[in-house]
């Protein structure tokens, strides 16, 4: 349902938050490496053809210049998910970020923050919930799993 790419290996401890995310929210991922600059044909074909595979949300993150978003929310009539990384090459991540957030008119690409790649599955599955009853009854049960972590956490200091 959810297809996560990124453009190297390296990114993929950052991206392992989605696909942990998504696997406890009980969403099936199709995860690959798909490089803007390196496999520029994958990245045309994947762009292209992902709906056609039954993907119908895809988180694309990527660091340095970061194209791959950008290039994927070109060619792909699905909603795409920017996770920036901050990468060896990376100028502090700022160049990942702004090369995701800073998408022409007509060419969204949903940001999130710097190595947000929890986040990104989250967001991932609240689109899908929007018109999935099950995700989204596990989305709610995720959220209140959050809540009652605070809830204790905050108990444990009072102590």
């Amino acid at each position: 349902m959810v297809g996560i790419i990124m453009g190297s290996t390296s990114d993929m401890p950052v991206m392992q938050a989605a696909i942990d995310v998504l696997e406890q929210l009980g969403i099936k991922t199709e995860v690959d490496i798909v490089s803007a600059h390196r496999t520029p044909d994958k990245l045309f074909d994947y762009g292209k053809n992902a709906h056609e595979r039954g993907i119908q949300v895809i988180i694309a993150g990527a660091g340095g210049a970061a194209h791959l978003p950008g290039m994927i929310a070109s060619l792909s009539p699905l909603p795409v998910i920017g996770v920036p990384v901050k990468s060896r090459n990376s100028i502090d991540g700022w160049d990942s970020v702004l090369s995701i957030l800073q998408m022409p008119g007509g060419v969204p690409v949903a940001t999130v923050a710097l190595d947000g790649a929890q986040n990104a599955g989250i967001l991932a599955a609240q689109i899908l919930g929007a018109s999935d009853v099950k995700i989204r009854e596990n989305i709610i049960a995720f959220k209140n799993g959050l809540k009652e972590k605070v809830i204790k956490g905050a108990a444990s200091i009072k102590k």
